[in-house]
């Protein structure tokens, strides 16, 4: 028992250091936030023409260089000898505020982040990819932009290197060795796109991972496009995943209307309904949600706004009706 005590605190141990490596750039994010305000008040006399412009592109700069030398720095140990010269390797990071007020909890704040290194020595086919974002998450659907639910677990950081091969338009395998929460894992997931005449088209996407921990698992994803019109799409999405971690298999279901409304905003109307079956309750319902995303750039080509008002119909509150919204702002910064 000690022995697997001390290999959780050692394995948290590396991915904190990890994090604090990669994660620099939002500590630069901040203090040359500061150090931008601090001047901006002290030039009281100067004209305030450009300034917005100035703080703006300064803090996109910082930031992006920051990911960048990190990446290269990183990329250097690959190089086998002096003579051999580097070649640059290609960086992108996101970083999201939200807020997320519901009816019975309105002091929900997230803040994510999401760093990308693909590495040139590998033909850049691998990549390092640290996060504490939900976009990996086994449960969450591909067009899910959040899982709603409060929770009550520990936030999770991941550190993996990513693997990928056999990438084309329709066809792509992919393999994942990280640490996610203190527990190691392996992953592998292939991807597969299917045209259905000029309008139509289906993906399947089997994947098998392996947490050191939780034991070994397997998911399956599905998707159906049906293309309205050149700027309209109907999507439906459905996924099961198993797992030695629990019994029973849990599902997914996810449908969704999407619609470019001009060249800086989209929308998508959203319903997901989510369960389990086969486990000690057979078949059960957790939760309904009904949602709609409004999607915006706005200031800068790399600042995105959100705007989600759901409802929600919890199993645990007898699907009694939970309004909520869903306020974000993402930034892309992106080098190579």
């Amino acid at each position: 028992m000690l022995n697997n005590e001390v290999k959780q605190i050692l394995i948290k141990m590396y991915c904190k250091k990890m994090c604090c490596w990669l994660f620099s750039p939002v500590l630069f994010y901040f203090a040359f936030a500061a150090s931008v305000l601090a001047n901006d008040t002290q030039e009281t006399n100067k004209p305030t023409e450009g300034k917005d412009d100035h703080w703006m592109q300064g803090l996109h700069e910082t930031v992006s260089n920051s990911v960048y030398q990190s990446a290269h720095w990183f990329d250097s140990f690959f190089i086998a000898n002096d003579s051999e010269e580097q070649q640059s390797p290609t960086t992108t990071a996101k970083i999201r505020f939200a807020w997320l007020p519901k009816s019975r909890d309105w002091s929900e704040v997230k803040t994510r982040f999401r760093v990308r290194v693909k590495l040139p020595h590998f033909q850049n086919k691998a990549s390092v990819v640290l996060s504490d974002d939900t976009d990996d998450e086994l449960n969450n659907l591909p067009l899910e932009s959040a899982n709603k639910s409060s929770r009550t677990e520990d936030e999770k950081f991941s550190l993996a290197l990513n693997y990928t091969e056999d990438k084309n338009k329709n066809r792509l395998m992919n393999y994942r060795l990280g640490i996610s929460g203190g527990d190691i894992f392996a992953r592998a997931k292939h991807k597969r796109a299917f045209d259905i005449g000029e309008n139509q088209g289906f993906l399947v996407e089997p994947s098998v991972y392996y947490y050191l921990d939780d034991g070994l698992g397997a998911k399956l994803l599905l998707e159906y496009d049906y293309q309205l019109s050149p700027k309209s799409q109907f999507r439906i999405n459905y996924s099961i995943r198993g797992s030695a971690a629990f019994s029973g298999i849990r599902w997914k279901h996810g449908f969704y209307k999407l619609k470019q409304i001009d060249e800086t905003t989209a929308s998508v109307w959203s319903l997901q309904v989510e369960g389990e079956r086969n486990g000690d309750r057979g078949f059960i319902i957790d939760k309904y949600t009904l949602g709609y995303r409004y999607r915006f750039n706005a200031l800068r080509d790399w600042l995105f706004f959100e705007v989600e008002p759901f409802l929600e119909f919890p199993e645990q509150e007898n699907y009694t009706t939970t309004p909520g919204i869903a306020l974000r702002i993402e930034g892309f910064f992106h080098k190579g």
